[in-house]
């Protein structure tokens, strides 16, 4: 009998996941089909596969959507997190196992009991951070404890960047993945983690320049700023009793004191709208947060706001960006600054046809065992083909599509809203993803965490 897959919404992040499948689909007796608003831009590649149909989708048509969902033995929805709530009521309605890459919502999280109920596995953040980083984590940790040791440190940090034959810009930055995610990235909310058994708080004007360094053998240097909620995998990931449990996210060094200046400016606010945004050129748009002066440029206005020197490489990095450009325009209506400097920062920052981008992530784990202070340290790097295949829909897709063909296959049961931490979940998935190239080198390096001697706080 041939097994429906229905795929919602195919972004940036789905060329794996859908290649996946189609090449499991003759072997695995699968159907792929694609729900989405634009089917038009679904690459040939998939669409005219003989064991793939693609249909226009907009998810708040409730006939097509329930229609859509019915048919399926199995849905995977790739829409942002907010619109998934929609669909995972149906999903209980008609009795169909679901699968995202999303963190789980308050609305998801509150359909636990119905899902269960319904003996369902809903299945999220099993994508790349969060995913690959859960999965990882707790493969390490579960060994630790297996061996009886007591877990004291835990710290993960992930990049989205560009490959280093790639990186051909100032900020060593271009975008991997949805852009409007790196311009908001650090709002809504204090950061918070704990360092040494001390609860820390950075709030959004000063995460920028809270930044931690790491070394990645072969790749250099890196710099850390904190997530929102570090605390929030606390207990699922058994750690109530560790001293520093500090999640983060990677950019090449120097990025986060350059993006410091667009929040200081209110650039990256995206709480209301400037009524005369469309046809404003950038350098009108860089004006609005400067104060007038009847004489001074506004260049010179600039550097004299974010105590800019001549010699800063932070203005190279600007004008890198054209925003100081008259001719350049801004096409949108009644935009949010937020939403004008994404469309500034994708006019420089867009990978190219052949050039390829680069996920990077690192894990530290400090334990005591046996009366001895240990740490493992482990990362990952992975190098994307091209600007379909990335290495960011690569660590994102084929989580999403591994775990969908496992649940399909009756390999993962627990049901509930879940994420991908326990054994069950998580040990084929990584035992799969290694034969794709996706592989954690582990070091045991001398533990540098808490020091019950010492006077650091």
């Amino acid at each position: 009998m041939v097994r429906t897959i229905l795929v919602v919404g195919a972004g940036k992040s789905t060329s794996y996941l859908l290649d996946y499948i189609l090449k499991k689909s003759d072997a695995e007796n699968l159907k792929l089909v694609i729900g989405d608003l634009q089917p038009e831009h679904i690459p040939e590649q998939f669409s005219s596969h003989p064991n793939c149909s693609v249909m226009k989708l907009d998810i708040f048509n409730d006939a097509d959507r329930r229609k859509a969902i019915d048919s399926a033995s199995i849905v995977i929805s790739m829409l942002p997190a907010s619109m998934h709530i929609k669909i995972a009521e149906d999903c209980i309605h008609f009795n169909k196992n679901l699968v995202t890459a999303s963190y789980v919502s308050k609305e998801m999280k509150a359909l636990d009991d119905e899902v269960k109920k319904n003996g369902l596995v809903f299945m999220n953040e099993i994508g790349l951070d969060p995913g690959i980083d859960h999965m990882s984590a707790m493969e390490v940790i579960d060994r630790i404890r297996d061996k009886g040791g007591k877990m004291l440190l835990f710290e993960s940090f992930t990049g989205g960047l560009v490959a280093p034959e790639s990186d051909s810009n100032l900020w060593n930055y271009k975008f991997t993945w949805n852009p409007r995610n790196v311009v908001l990235a650090g709002q809504g909310g204090v950061a918070k983690f704990i360092q040494e058994g001390t609860y820390k708080y950075i709030p959004y004007q000063k995460l920028f320049r809270r930044t931690e360094f790491l070394e990645i053998e072969g790749y250099g240097t890196f710099e850390v700023y904190a997530n929102r909620d570090s605390l929030n995998y606390r207990e699922a990931y058994g750690l109530q009793n560790a001293l520093t449990l500090y999640r983060g996210t990677m950019r090449r060094i120097g990025f986060s004191k350059a993006w410091q200046m667009f929040v200081i400016l209110g650039m990256t606010d995206d709480s209301y709208t400037i009524e005369n945004s469309e046809g404003m050129s950038y350098r009108e748009f860089v004006n609005l947060f400067l104060p007038y002066s009847p004489t001074d440029s506004v260049e010179l206005k600039l550097r004299h706001y974010l105590k800019i020197d001549q010699d800063d490489i932070r203005w190279g990095k600007l004008l890198e960006l054209n925003i100081f450009d008259p001719t350049k325009k801004i096409p949108l209506k009644n935009a949010s600054p937020a939403q004008i400097l994404q469309h500034i920062l994708e006019d420089s920052w867009t990978l190219k046809e052949d050039e390829k981008d680069m996920i990077v992530m690192y894990h530290k784990f400090g334990y005591e065992l046996n009366g001895e202070k240990k740490q493992i340290d482990a990362n990952m790097v992975v190098i994307g083909e091209n600007r379909t295949y990335t290495a960011m829909s690569k660590t994102v897709g084929l989580p999403v599509a591994i775990a969908t063909l496992q649940i399909l296959n009756g390999k993962i049961t627990t049901p509930g809203v879940q994420i991908p931490i326990n054994k069950e979940v998580y040990a084929p998935i990584l035992t799969e993803l290694k034969t794709h190239g996706i592989i954690f080198n582990e070091f045991e390096v001398p533990y540098l965490g808490y020091n019950p001697d010492s006077v650091a706080s």
